[in-house]
């Protein structure tokens, strides 16, 4: 059993992570001004998908293998980052007619669920940081880690679904102006390109 006040300083970080500027943020963000609240939260819910993916991992040791083996982890920071220059290339080439539809998501909701998931699946940094920051808050003398590590990991989603989706019905609220801006429009793609695309950059800087 995880004593409570080690589980409020982890849900603490974890709010503070989440909170932190990033292409989960971003999307959730832009996704949510430009299509509605639901396309936000439908986004929200398939980037916190994709976080049991890597729970599952650094549960599992598959993380550690990825850390150590340097193509490995070359290989999905690769995917990652052309992920992140197909967005931004998406955002650029984004127009008016593409800006001026309904709140209904342009992607529908299974497609942002999806991309959600891929994005997060494909980032070798949450990876990374999810083994070096949960086995800090599992401790072998109160049972089994990779048990504490799954909890931890829960701790961490229920976490980030509660910022994404405030970053999402927040952001909603802009999107009846938004619809009727469209230089508002254009300006919030082109900074969601630039941002994607800086991060690309980033993530192939970023070393095992």
């Amino acid at each position: 059993m995880i004593p409570l006040d080690v589980l409020l300083l982890f849900a603490a970080a974890s709010a503070a992570l989440a909170i932190a500027p990033g292409p989960d943020n971003i999307f959730v963000l832009t996704q949510s001004a430009l299509h509605g609240r639901k396309a936000g939260l439908v986004t929200t819910l398939g980037l916190c998908t994709g976080l049991w993916v890597h729970i599952s991992a650094v549960a599992l040791g598959v993380a550690a293998l990825i850390q150590a083996s340097v193509v490995a982890f070359t290989v999905l920071k690769v995917v990652g980052a052309l992920y992140l220059l197909y967005l931004a290339w998406q955002s650029f080439r984004a127009g008016r007619s593409d800006l001026s539809q309904p709140a209904a998501p342009a992607l529908g909701l299974r497609k942002l669920y999806l991309r959600g998931i891929l994005m997060n699946v494909t980032n070798p940094k949450v990876a990374i940081f999810f083994l070096a920051f949960l086995p800090q808050f599992a401790d072998p003398a109160r049972g089994a880690v990779a048990g504490q590590i799954v909890v931890l990991g829960l701790v961490f989603m229920l976490v980030a679904l509660g910022v994404f989706s405030a970053i999402a019905w927040t952001a909603g609220y802009m999107g009846a102006w938004l619809r009727r801006s469209t230089t508002a429009q254009l300006a919030i793609q082109r900074v969601a390109g630039t941002v994607f695309a800086l991060l690309a950059l980033r993530l192939v800087l970023t070393k095992p």
